[in-house]
């Protein structure tokens, strides 16, 4: 066995947020429009439900198979200068993406490569053992994390946030399917 045997190609790529566009929506109609592909898609979204602007909305991750919602914020108030994730609700949600490698799925989603993943809490050990397997992983990364995302990762794609160059990494990491249906919009369409 040879060197270039040993290689193992990172079948992962992240979604530049550069915030010309909802990446949260945008990730989740990936989603919708490969399920309905008919891809077995696992892993976690986020929505933001009660429409509250910046800091102050509400950051709730859902499954993408079973639609359950884990709510991973901390109300702190609008004077608050701390971070506002709830690592409690970070650990409940792992179990998704823990699920999501058992299974091996066509696809893995997971909501963002951001601070706690840069710092080594968060997802980070879940999205590590998704890498490990070969498993497809499509994510969210921000600029402040991207160097994180680079290391973490082994180098994997860093995506503009656009269909089309999602489209061609899917279609280059996962094959062609028939994806002349338009995307829904956000995640309530995940089941459309």
């Amino acid at each position: 066995m040879t060197a270039a045997d040993d290689s193992v190609t990172v079948r992962a790529a992240a979604i530049l947020d550069d915030g010309a566009v909802d990446a949260d929506a945008l990730l989740a109609a990936v989603a919708c429009q490969q399920r309905r592909a008919g891809r077995r898609v696992r892993g976690l979204v986020m929505t933001h439900p009660d429409d509250a602007c910046g800091c102050a909305e509400a950051m709730v991750l859902v499954d993408l198979e079973t639609l359950d919602e884990y709510l991973v914020s901390q109300p702190l108030g609008s004077a608050a200068v701390g971070c506002r994730a709830d690592p409690q609700g970070f650990a409940r949600a792992s179990q998704v993406l823990r699920r999501a490698a058992d299974e091996t799925p066509d696809l893995v989603i997971s909501n963002r490569f951001g601070n706690q993943e840069a710092e080594g809490r968060g997802f980070r050990a879940e999205l590590l053992e998704i890498l490990a397997l070969g498993l497809p992983l499509l994510t969210v990364v921000t600029s402040r994390h991207l160097d994180a995302w680079r290391q973490f990762s082994g180098g994997a794609a860093v995506l503009p946030a656009r269909p089309d160059a999602i489209a061609a990494w899917l279609r280059t990491t996962l094959g062609a399917v028939d994806d002349a249906a338009p995307p829904a919009r956000g995640p309530a369409a995940l089941h459309a």
